[in-house]
């Protein structure tokens, strides 16, 4: 795993997944792995219409972002919960950028990719619905989803003033979850 894309599922501001994900880009740039941090704000998309698509092919924020998450070998997402499956917002992003383009094999963006996935909730299951739909996507359209993940409950006392994991056992997790990302595979003989 040479380079490592992060982005989280919500654009707002002071989003706690966004937190989050700062959170695993730190911990990846300090494992001495490559990373991108990706802010979705960055590549507003409209909602996918493949009546858009085949008039006016991919719009520009789709193309980039495609071609972003091409450049990498893996991502982390962090994903929010919304009434129990992952938003609109991760969907419309995995929608626009499977679209294969001329001279393109389908699903190029995501096929030999690996990921791993982390929510952090106000209550108590810290999103492990939504990353469950989200894991079945992913794995649908030829991603590698590692099996471990995070998830952080009761996330408003999960950060600190400067947005980092204050318990160590949700630090510890996430360490598990990014080494199994990037840590080559043991065979055992």
């Amino acid at each position: 795993m040479n380079k490592v894309l992060v982005f989280a599922g919500s654009i707002r501001s002071d989003s706690l997944h966004r937190r989050l994900a700062l959170e695993a880009a730190a911990e990846l740039r300090a494992a001495g792995v490559e990373t991108t941090f990706a802010d979705l704000r960055d590549y507003p998309m409209p909602l996918y219409d493949g009546d858009v698509e085949s008039v006016h092919g991919l719009p520009p924020n789709a193309r980039a972002f495609k071609e972003l998450v091409k450049a990498h070998d893996g991502m982390v997402i962090a994903s929010p919960e919304y009434n129990g499956s992952f938003p609109a917002l991760v969907k419309n992003v995995v929608d626009w950028i499977s679209r294969p383009e001329d001279g393109e094999p389908p699903l190029a963006a995501f096929v030999g990719k690996k990921a791993a996935l982390l929510s952090t909730s106000p209550g108590p299951g810290g999103g492990k619905r939504g990353l469950r739909h989200l894991r079945e996507l992913l794995e649908m359209i030829r991603v590698t989803v590692v099996p471990e993940q995070l998830t952080v409950a009761k996330a408003f006392q999960a950060f600190d003033s400067d947005g980092h994991l204050v318990r160590p056992e949700d630090r510890e997790q996430l360490q598990k979850v990014l080494e199994s990302l990037y840590a080559p595979a043991m065979v055992l003989g």
